[in-house]
């Protein structure tokens, strides 16, 4: 037991905003021209062996289907599986439901290994390939791996600086909170978003290179670019914003008030987690695993298991070459949805601050039932024709005139387990006459820095708000895309 002197320190880093700030306001680095970023990740695709190809369910290699629940398994046990679920809600358009899912218990790292130059932080991305990406190699974190990825439980190659990340090497913690993942297609699962600052004099790998806030901010304007893990991660920053002043229109001198702890907001910070609190608390959402054969709705072929109306995903089977991955060569399974999704914020100015309107939105893999979501966040295709009403604003999104959304890029997610699955990323600012008088009781305008609270928690808001809340900070400091 440590019977030293135990000195007091404060609670809070001084200002870290002001460092996160500092980095954001380079759109351009000492070592790589953002303009190049997108030519190295097409250069990575080029030099070496790189192939996806779908597969039947018989050639997957260590991955079988049990003889008693049917379930997809691999067979060291590790890793993950592609069980069933059968779910039922009290309120929403679909009140019972089954469907395969992602079971996946290990808690994944997606750290960012952070350095400063010359004053300013600069951040280790990654050019990695995941076999779901459309276009293979995008920007990610340093780590990226599962606990069955860093453990070595594929018997590959050691994962870099992932001793920066589990206590083999001194670090100061910059970020670190455990985020859900994807609660439609996961079954409770989460990640450990982390960045840590080291003082070590590294040389970046081959496939790594050091990059300021700023340039990820600006390349977070390019289609399928920025990964679902490096958008999750940079989610999680603490608020730094700059001066209202220093905004170049309007909306984006709201943004900067609305990014300030300090601005007014239309509910306080108690009333939202009393609203948020009787939205987890009242809802009769239940959801179990079950054999994933006999799955109601679900039909396994040799090639894939989909939904007997043709919506939703697929989940299909992949052979995978790599030549630059831990391991050269694997096959797996991979959720395929069947259209693009669209995930938006509605945003409004009040008194000069902006909010966006957040939605409590259960999922059926979400460990606490419900999450703040988008305004809007489905996949239209899913829902035509089948008798289900779709999103309440959802029209309003996608008839929004081009004057009036200010943010607007397409993005993929997680391409170590979902194929081609993109989502349409939209800011709508919205005048108040196009509103109802009051939201949905589901729905709550909130400020950045509230979200930006939230956000030091786990549970509170869903990957896909995730995303747009770095996009809304990148629109902060980006001003000419």
């Amino acid at each position: 037991m440590d019977t030293g002197p135990q000195v007091l320190r404060s609670r809070e880093d001084t200002d870290p905003g002001v460092r996160f700030a500092r980095s954001a306001a380079l759109p351009s680095g000492e070592w790589t021209r953002t303009e190049d970023i997108a030519g190295w990740l097409a250069e990575s695709a080029s030099i070496g062996r790189f192939r996806v190809e779908q597969i039947p369910f018989a050639d997957l290699d260590g991955w079988h289907f049990t003889p008693d629940t049917g379930n997809l398994v691999h067979h060291t046990g590790r890793f993950f599986s592609v069980e069933g679920l059968r779910a039922t809600a009290d309120e929403g358009p679909y009140r019972a439901w089954s469907q395969p899912i992602i079971r996946q218990p290990e808690v994944g790292i997606l750290g960012i290994l952070a350095k400063e130059f010359d004053g300013v932080l600069h951040f280790m991305m990654q050019s990695k390939m995941e076999p779901g990406n459309p276009n293979l190699f995008q920007l990610s974190p340093t780590v990226q791996a599962t606990r069955s990825n860093y453990t070595r439980a594929h018997a590959g190659s050691a994962v870099p600086y992932v001793e920066y990340f589990t206590g083999e090497r001194p670090v100061r913690v910059l970020v670190d909170v455990l985020q859900s993942e994807h609660g439609s297609w996961f079954f409770r699962k989460s990640n450990r978003n982390v960045i840590v600052e080291t003082a070590d004099d590294i040389e970046p790998a081959e496939g790594f290179r050091w990059l300021t806030l700023g340039q990820l901010y600006r390349l977070l304007y390019e289609d399928n670019l920025v990964n679902m893990d490096t958008r999750t991660v940079l989610a999680c920053l603490p608020p730094h914003g700059r001066s209202p002043e220093q905004a170049a229109d309007a909306f984006g001198t709201a943004l900067e008030r609305s990014r300030d702890p300090h601005s007014a907001a239309l509910h306080t910070d108690v009333e939202l987690l009393s609203w948020f609190t009787d939205q987890r608390a009242r809802r009769a959402m239940r959801a179990e695993l079950v054999p994933l054969d006999g799955l109601p709705g679900w039909t396994r072929s040799e090639t894939e298991i989909s939904h007997d109306e043709g919506r939703f995903f697929d989940v299909v089977a992949v052979g995978v070459e790599a030549s630059n991955r831990e391991v050269r060569g694997w096959s797996q399974p991979l959720i395929r949805p069947r259209s693009r999704g669209v995930a938006a914020f509605l945003a409004r100015s009040v008194g000069g601050v902006l909010h966006v309107l957040m939605h409590a939105k259960p999922e059926g893999g979400f460990a606490d039932t419900v999450e703040l979501g988008p305004t809007v966040q489905c996949a239209p295709d899913n829902h035509r024709g089948s008798g289900s009403q779709h999103d309440p604003f959802l029209d309003l999104v996608l008839t929004a005139p081009a004057g009036s959304i200010r943010y607007d890029a397409v993005h993929s997610e997680e391409g170590g387990r979902f194929l081609d699955a993109e989502i349409r990323y939209l800011v709508v600012e919205v005048d108040e006459s196009a509103l109802p008088t009051t939201p949905p009781t589901d729905h709550r305008w909130m400020t950045l820095s509230q979200l930006a609270s939230l956000l030091r928690h786990g549970n509170y808001l869903n990957v896909q708000a995730r995303t747009l809340v770095a996009c809304l900070n990148a629109r902060g400091w980006v001003t000419d895309a």
